[in-house]
């Protein structure tokens, strides 16, 4: 293990508010060894945007990873030209031009579709019944993946997401995980067949237009459904009642002061639904004065960093004027979130309009609880409106 002073957590409190322990370990132990998570975290902001990039020593790379055993070893597992090679095989699938050309009207109809059945009920679990079939319906296209429901494609996310960050080592967990993958790999084999025939813009027909081997196509697919879901998912929730809660921010945008972009930015750097990514030490390096031996796992806190007083005032506070050009949500080195731009586009310019022109006097209608660190998000949200 690292030299880093240790700081023991309560797992089942982190797990329910992580940000009052990662403030503590900001101010008196920014690098700590944290013996729940075996693991050594960076905490703060400046750090983690220096030392992601030097993935020689802090390598993305883990071959005894849980992502890398559950999944397979995808191109967020690789570095240097491995990890370049699979990121432009997938860039047509993913590039702006593609997104604004391609995936957006597709995002718009289905989304459309979702709202309107929605609106006569004059409420809902909006985590269940718009963020999840709205991401999920956008994530179908992209991986190609059509034949799943969208329930399906919530459920096998919500697995591997659950088993990547399953270092209790719980083992219902892992089975579930497995199931899930194996649900994908079923889905995969009905469609290579209809994608080798007619190709189109999806992950899945772009990887085998560029003559990936399909255990890489296999799991860059998982790797696509695990952060493509879940995270639009409970972003498009959290940012809207994220809104609910903090009036003055809505009127801003009703007002044109400001727009949806500027509220999605600023809750991804408060809540980032990605909290984190681990690295495997690859040599003997010395950060800060700790030492670190090959072998180690490290988390650069992606949550911690968003929250960091040092370049954000109040950063507990929701503000939607905020300067959060310094957060780092999806990463600062070469493994950033190939998929942000895709992500922003169906949160700013589909849910959130669609939620708030449809919906009419959109109101919070009980408690909405949020979990987990490594991914955080709401797990239900109960609204209603007036209008149906």
């Amino acid at each position: 293990m690292s030299t880093a002073p240790e700081y023991t957590i309560d797992p089942a409190r982190f797990a329910a508010d992580p940000y009052p322990d990662l403030a503590q370990m900001r101010r008196d132990a920014p690098i700590c060894f944290v013996p729940q998570l075996n693991a050594t975290l960076f905490t703060r902001r400046d750090d983690i945007f220096r030392q992601e990039k030097r993935i020689e020593v802090f390598s993305s790379r883990q071959p005894e990873g849980l992502m890398t055993l559950l999944m397979g070893e995808n191109l967020m597992r690789k570095d240097g030209d491995a990890h370049m090679a699979e990121r432009r095989a997938l860039f047509p699938t993913l590039s702006p031009k593609t997104v604004k050309q391609h995936w957006l009207p597709l995002f718009r109809d289905a989304a459309d579709r979702i709202i309107r059945d929605l609106i006569p009920q004059r409420g809902c679990d909006l985590v269940r019944d718009f963020a999840m079939p709205v991401s999920a319906e956008a994530l179908k296209a992209i991986t190609g993946l059509t034949t799943m429901t969208a329930a399906e494609m919530d459920g096998v996310s919500q697995a591997m997401i659950d088993g990547c960050a399953n270092y209790q080592g719980d083992p219902q967990i892992e089975a579930a995980c497995h199931r899930a993958t194996a649900l994908i790999d079923a889905h995969i084999d009905a469609q290579v067949p209809v994608l080798r025939k007619q190709p189109d813009p999806s992950a899945l027909s772009v990887q085998l237009e560029a003559g990936l081997p399909m255990e890489s196509i296999r799991a860059n697919i998982k790797l696509i459904i695990s952060g493509g879901q879940n995270e639009p998912r409970d972003a498009i929730a959290g940012t809207i009642w994220a809104l609910l809660t903090t009036p003055d921010a809505m009127g801003m945008i009703r007002n044109g002061g400001a727009g949806f972009v500027d509220a999605f930015h600023e809750y991804a750097r408060w809540v980032s639904p990605i909290g984190m990514s681990p690295r495997e030490v690859a040599q003997a390096d010395t950060v800060n004065g700790i030492d670190f031996t090959p072998g180690e796992r490290v988390f650069f806190m992606f949550g911690s960093a968003g929250r960091d007083e040092a370049h954000f005032d109040a950063p507990d506070r929701f503000d939607i004027t905020r300067d959060n050009s310094a957060a780092i949500p999806f990463g600062a080195g070469p493994h950033f979130c190939a998929g942000a731009p895709a992500a922003r586009a169906m949160i700013t310019e589909v849910a959130l309009p669609l939620a708030f022109q449809h919906l009419q006097d959109l109101e919070l209608a009980g408690p909405v609880p949020f979990h987990g660190w490594a991914f955080r998000g709401p797990l239900s949200m109960p609204v209603t409106w007036s209008n149906g």
